[in-house]
């Protein structure tokens, strides 16, 4: 007898997946900041300050990666943002993902609106691999949610974090932006 699974949610109707603004960052540190504290989702230890979260934001959007959040009713539920997977100039096509939601807003599309939406912007960007490295090899969530999105497990990385007085595993996923590999990239 197979293992019955909790029904997924879609994302609210009036769920909106926007930019980031300067006025969101005490919103995204009050959300990244719960998981630093409490999960084993992000390997940072210490908590970054509302300065530093937009500090963070600003340049990565000054770079032209996308970061986004989504609103609901006026309240940023989450938010997700692309980034260089390595600085090697070989690796300028390939960019690594994260996505983080309110705690008190999960299992209701929310990441899953962040995801697809993320991986559409890069793809139009021009960029074509996209890897999660995703904190924690029981993080169930965040697993399924990318292999729903068309990510492959690449594999774990055993015991590469040490965070709560333990190893910690991360998993590797990776999916194809456009043609992926299969075409010469477009972008310089």
């Amino acid at each position: 007898m197979g293992t019955v699974q909790p029904e997924r949610q879609k994302a609210p109707l009036d769920l909106v997946v926007r930019d980031a603004r300067a006025d969101d960052a005490t919103a995204i540190q009050a959300i990244y900041g719960h998981y630093v504290r409490t999960s084993l989702a992000t390997f940072e230890e210490a908590e970054p300050d509302r300065a530093e979260i937009e500090k963070r934001r600003a340049a990565l959007m000054a770079e032209g990666f996308p970061y986004l959040v989504a609103e609901r009713s006026g309240r940023v539920m989450g938010f997700a943002y692309a980034s260089l997977y390595r600085t090697r100039t070989a690796y300028r096509h390939t960019l690594e993902d994260s996505v983080y939601v309110d705690p008190a807003a999960q299992r209701r599309g929310i990441g899953r609106a962040l995801l697809a939406t993320l991986i559409e912007r890069c793809a139009a960007l021009g960029y074509r691999q996209m890897i999660a490295a995703i904190g924690d090899s029981a993080n169930e969530g965040s697993i399924g949610i990318h292999a729903a999105l068309g990510f492959r497990m690449v594999g774990p990385l055993r015991s590469v974090g040490f965070k709560f007085g333990r190893w910690v595993d991360a998993v590797l996923m990776q999916r194809a932006l456009g043609p992926g590999g299969d075409a010469p990239p477009t972008r310089p």
